[in-house]
């Protein structure tokens, strides 16, 4: 395995890698150490990851909680005034912490920063025009990024974990989909690739069959598959997040199973992979 890693370590050392990081990769707690170790590993051969994170299962928990019912509207989390609170405590207060303590055990350097942290990123809110016609409500879009303090930290050995939490130029706190940061996020900082890690193997023409896996996947094949409906639900702001990446020049986007042990190092590391890689079709035009 060290051998066939070999040419990718080269083609990926002291390039930055985003690596969005949710579903059950974050709440099983071995699954957990496992997804942080790899990253951490990926650090030390020279490469540069910067984690977004998410935390949907601890929102909803604490949702449920305090008497609130979740509801989402493709992918996106509707957000009142008071849910929104509750996000930016878990995903600040919580999730982070407890992702930056496990890579500081694991020996690595970690900075944990929200949206809010350094001007990170500048936001505005979703306009019922964009979702549906439906209000969403504390729900933003990133507008703008702040490189700036994510280059300090990287050249100072540092990784950067993110929580998907921002504000708009009136100070008010907007939640942001995490999947969709890390697509902006890895357009604006050069990243060589995006890596999506959710609950199941990738895009599948059909949903329910994963024997259905489509490997490869063009950026303009994916926008056909979302208007056709096979792309459906929470799938849609990742891979609208892999298109948003490449459309930034990012070389590859993958969307793979968290799940499966060790899932980011197969994916990077071995000539088949284990999940869905997109690509820009422009890239198939020129041959």
């Amino acid at each position: 395995m060290l051998i066939e890693a070999l040419p990718y370590i080269r083609h990926f050392y002291g390039k930055h890698i985003v690596i969005k990081y949710g579903g059950k990769a974050m709440t099983d707690e071995k699954l957990k150490r496992q997804v942080i170790a790899d990253i951490v590993l990926l650090h030390y051969v020279g490469i540069k990851p910067v984690l977004v994170h998410g935390g949907g299962p601890e929102i909803n928990d604490a949702m449920r909680r305090m008497g609130k019912q979740p509801q989402f509207v493709s992918g996106l989390r509707i957000t009142d005034e008071e849910t929104v609170r509750i996000v930016e405590m878990v995903l600040v207060g919580s999730v982070n912490k407890e992702l930056v303590e496990l890579f500081n055990q694991n020996g690595a350097k970690a900075i944990g920063l929200s949206g809010k942290d350094g001007n990170l990123f500048t936001a505005q809110r979703l306009t019922p025009d964009k979702t549906e016609g439906i209000d969403l409500g504390f729900v933003g879009e990133v507008e703008s990024i702040n490189t700036e303090v994510l280059s300090l930290l990287i050249a100072n050995g540092y990784i950067p974990v993110i929580a998907s939490i921002g504000s708009d130029k009136d100070g008010r706190t907007l939640n942001l989909n995490a999947d969709h940061v890390a697509g902006k996020l890895a357009a604006a900082i050069n990243a060589i690739k995006l890596i999506v890690l959710t609950d199941v193997r990738g895009v599948c023409r059909n949903p329910n069959d994963e024997q259905t896996l489509i490997s490869t996947l063009t950026d303009e094949d994916a926008l056909m598959l979302i208007r056709e409906g096979i792309i459906s639900g929470g799938m849609i702001p990742k891979v609208e997040a892999c298109i948003e990446a490449l459309k930034g020049g990012v070389e590859r986007a993958h969307i793979i199973n968290g799940a499966i042990p060790h899932a980011l190092l197969m994916e990077l590391f071995t000539d088949e992979g284990i999940g869905t890689m997109l690509i820009p079709s422009e890239q198939l035009k020129r041959g």
